[in-house]
């Protein structure tokens, strides 16, 4: 019914960038919100940053001030520019939505998931 597909995962030294995007498709009627989780090697998977349909955003402490979460409501994507990563940033990358479908139901889908590896 909805493919998330998520993008941009890489190799990158500390103190460099990259920018994940996430695009829904499918039979969306409409996206409450969409956000990034995150999984690093060995723990659980943590919440990252979301953004609402009205363009309110949410961040994990750990990433404020770093990391920016941006959508396209009409393209049904998400980005999340990363700043000055740090090794503990690497992790897989999760981008996650709530979606309402063409048949009203409302269900929470997640992508396949995108390695992100921060070297020192």
């Amino acid at each position: 019914q909805v493919r998330m597909v998520e993008s941009g995962g890489d190799l990158v030294q500390a103190g460099g960038s990259l920018r994940l995007s996430c695009a829904a498709s499918g039979s969306i009627f409409s996206i409450n919100s969409m956000g990034w989780y995150r999984q690093p090697p060995g723990k659980q998977r943590e919440f990252v940053a979301q953004i609402t349909n009205g363009g309110i955003t949410n961040y994990a402490d750990s990433v404020k001030g770093r990391f920016t979460i941006s959508r396209d409501t009409a393209k049904n994507t998400a980005d999340l520019q990363m700043n000055n990563l740090k090794p503990e940033d690497t992790a897989v990358y999760y981008c996650t939505a709530s979606i309402r479908l063409i048949s009203r139901s409302t269900t929470n889908y997640w992508g396949q998931g995108t390695q992100v590896t921060v070297s020192s």
